[in-house]
């Protein structure tokens, strides 16, 4: 399987502080994904700190 990662860094927030904003999307999402069972399809969107959508992490098989 793969973790993947997308965040779309044109978003007013990350534009404005790109390491500030970047680094709470990954503590944010990095503790959040033990709510899931992390097996092939499970995918969630994220979310800047406006709670605007800026991409999103989905599992896939190799």
């Amino acid at each position: 399987m793969t973790f993947l990662l997308e965040v779309t860094m044109d978003d007013a927030a990350l534009t404005e502080d790109p390491a500030g904003e970047l680094g709470r999307i990954l503590r944010y999402w990095g503790g959040n994904l033990r709510h899931y069972p992390l097996e092939a399809g499970d995918e969630a969107a994220i979310y800047d700190s406006a709670y605007r959508e800026v991409g999103q992490w989905r599992i896939v098989a190799s």
